[in-house]
């Protein structure tokens, strides 16, 4: 039997039927039996990122954050494009791990959806840049841009577009490889 990977999933969005979070879901059904996922639902109880209060006392939601990061063979990010950039809450969370060390060399695979022609291509790239600053190991063929999400996802969430499943088997397969 293979060796067990734990991948954290995170969403960008709290939206509760957002595409992204149906997205997230609809990979993790996709997954091979060893690989066990942490969805992380804590993105909306962070504090705002303050620098004074983390070298006072850690946040226990900031705390929390960076032990599910810590105990990951590596990181799955699936995340809307709000205001042509990363959602408020999504960096927020970053910010908070920026100097801690948690995302060093941590395989990590970054997909944005969008109902837009653009899929989102801006957050993804912004993403991009922050996650590599943080040292973070981007998976190689490990980003997806999804344009016209909600015409490849239905409402229940499941992939309707042959074309995307294949794709996301694809950057799942590449990621469970660099979490060995």
């Amino acid at each position: 039997m293979d060796k067990e990977i734990k991948i954290l999933a995170i969403s960008g969005s709290l939206r509760q039927n957002s595409s992204n979070k149906a997205l997230m879901n609809a990979i993790i059904g996709l997954a091979k039996e060893n690989v066990k996922f942490t969805i992380y639902g804590g993105l909306g109880d962070l504090p705002h990122f303050n620098q004074d209060i983390d070298a006072v006392e850690e946040p226990v939601p900031v705390k929390e954050l960076r032990t599910h990061i810590k105990e990951a063979d590596g990181v799955l990010i699936c995340t809307p494009e709000y205001g042509n950039g990363v959602p408020g809450v999504l960096k927020n969370a970053l910010d908070w791990l920026v100097s801690s060390g948690e995302f060093i060399n941590k395989p990590t695979t970054i997909i944005s959806a969008s109902p837009s022609p653009m899929g989102g291509d801006k957050a993804n790239a912004s993403l991009l840049l922050t996650l590599k600053m943080m040292n973070a190991e981007i998976v190689e063929r490990g980003t997806l841009i999804i344009p016209h999400i909600t015409l490849k996802l239905n409402k229940e969430g499941i992939i309707t577009d042959p074309e995307l499943k294949q794709e996301l088997l694809s950057v799942l397969q590449t990621l469970e490889q660099a979490c060995h």
